[in-house]
């Protein structure tokens, strides 16, 4: 890689992908030319916002094909690593997020990885139950709930839109919400989480989601689902996020049986 450091160059001077290819090898050119990139990003060497020089460019200067210098791009957009914006190009995305899986909460998560995060209430409802929220929150329809709508940030980029319902009884109040993580909160209400059930998915954007997330409507979402639980096995929550999936990665450590 070029010996220049990101860090002592403009966000807006491209950053030259300068690399020795090995045309005999058995590792594809664009790998050559993604994985290095890729770390890179992750090490922080790039910094967030930086541009990256284009794939015309780069294919001239490298002798490779266009579409070899497009795929290895795309690697890293694919990744979450890059995004493409019409009239921005390709830059090294903002905040990028990777998060292992766990019964944490993603405020807490974020302050351990050293971000800095913000959190503005969207709403506040108090409702009562329904045959559907009954059913996730297995308790009476007509039970008193409390469905809260935030919109996380971090380093003053928007991140996340999260909404939960959860028992009146247990719901933390909107000023103990605009401070501290929801599970935070639950800790200070002396309520402990033992265990839950998560789904991840995929879904694009609407122009209400584009708006609160800065994004283009139909840009992908990455979408969580989570059932919490106590250890006597009360739902104690129901919570729906929607993530920002081009600065948000979801890490799952496997082991063999």
């Amino acid at each position: 890689m070029n010996s220049r450091s990101a860090n002592s160059a403009s966000l807006d001077t491209p950053y030259i992908v300068n690399i020795e290819l090995d045309r005999n090898s058995d590792t594809p050119l664009y790998q050559q030319i993604s994985t290095p990139l890729s770390e890179l990003v992750m090490s922080g060497e790039l910094e967030p916002g930086r541009l990256i020089e284009d794939e015309v460019t780069m294919s001239n200067r490298l002798k490779i094909s266009r579409p070899t210098a497009r795929r290895a791009l795309q690697e890293l957009v694919n990744n979450g690593l890059l995004i493409r914006r019409r009239g921005t190009g390709t830059r090294v995305t903002p905040n990028h997020v990777h998060r292992q899986i766990g019964l944490t909460s993603l405020n807490d998560d974020l302050v351990q990885a050293g971000y800095a995060t913000q959190t503005k209430v969207l709403s506040y409802t108090v409702h009562f139950a329904d045959a559907e929220n009954a059913a996730r929150l297995e308790c009476e329809e007509g039970s008193e709930l409390v469905t809260i709508e935030r919109l996380r940030s971090v380093n003053s980029t928007p991140l996340a839109i999260m909404r939960n319902t959860i028992a009146s009884e247990n719901a933390p109040s909107l000023t103990d919400l605009s401070a501290f993580g929801l599970y935070e909160c639950f800790s200070q209400r002396g309520i402990l989480l033992a265990s839950a059930t998560q789904t991840i998915g995929a879904k694009i954007a609407n122009e209400a989601e584009a708006k609160l997330l800065n994004l283009e409507p139909g840009a992908a979402l990455l979408t969580m689902e989570r059932v919490a639980y106590s250890s006597t096995g009360e739902v104690i929550e129901f919570g729906s996020h929607a993530y920002n999936a081009a600065q948000y990665n979801v890490v799952m450590p496997l082991v063999a049986d």
